[in-house]
């Protein structure tokens, strides 16, 4: 009889001692997640941050040593340009030269008044190529024989500015700036999970108290 109970006590400290082992490998490997999102974050964040207080208190450090330089023209547009918005695009990154994909809006015609008279307004496009580092504008009405186009070239707090922003950026940059979001919210989950060091009563407390804040800020956006 005390052989049997000496052999589960054995076994039941067996058991014990390899849950954990298995949580301090589990740890360990958070561990090191945590602190290679962190450093990840660190290089990225300091660029963000950076920017994020130039963009936020730009009036008050003054950092504008020189105000973008706009440019603005009128030119005949051909008639095949005029046959579509489509067409009017790629007309207009052939001839200025462009490195970006245009953004096209078009607005319908339609009937607005006037001085209390009801004029009919022509379709309107509007034909944009952004990068950080510049914005083209073109302005064209449906029938009309010329576009004009402006042209802001920003300075280097603003190309930063748009940076920060993704505004213009590529793709690669968007995929850059999703990372550091993406980094974040690992970072935040791998903490939660070591400051519980995957205790049952504290995950649970730390789940309850995490839908707690999740619901109040919901409560709050909804009645904004």
């Amino acid at each position: 009889m005390t052989s049997t109970i000496t052999h589960k006590a054995q076994s039941l400290r067996k058991n014990n001692s390899g849950a954990r082992s298995r949580r301090s490998t589990l740890l360990k490997l958070l561990r090191d997640i945590h602190g290679w999102l962190g450093l990840w974050g660190a290089i990225l964040g300091l660029l963000f941050g950076v920017t994020g207080i130039i963009h936020n208190h730009r009036t008050v450090l003054k950092f504008e040593l020189e105000k973008p330089v706009v440019s603005e023209v009128e030119l005949a547009v051909p008639t095949q340009a005029q046959n579509s918005p489509k067409a009017m695009a790629a007309w207009l990154k052939q001839t200025l030269s462009m490195d970006r994909e245009p953004r096209i809006k078009k607005e319908p015609a339609m009937t607005v008044s006037w001085h209390g008279k009801e004029m009919e307004q022509p379709e309107h496009w509007d034909i944009r190529f952004v990068a950080p580092q510049y914005k083209v504008i073109s302005d064209y009405w449906a029938g009309s024989n010329s576009v004009s186009i402006k042209r802001t070239d920003e300075t280097w707090v603003g190309t930063l500015n748009n940076f920060h922003r993704a505004n213009g950026a590529g793709i690669g940059w968007v995929l850059l700036a999703d990372s550091i979001g993406g980094s974040l919210v690992l970072l935040s989950i791998t903490g939660l999970l070591l400051w519980t060091e995957l205790n049952r009563r504290k995950t649970i407390g730390t789940l309850i108290f995490v839908s707690s804040v999740i619901a109040i800020y919901a409560i709050a956006a909804n009645t904004m």
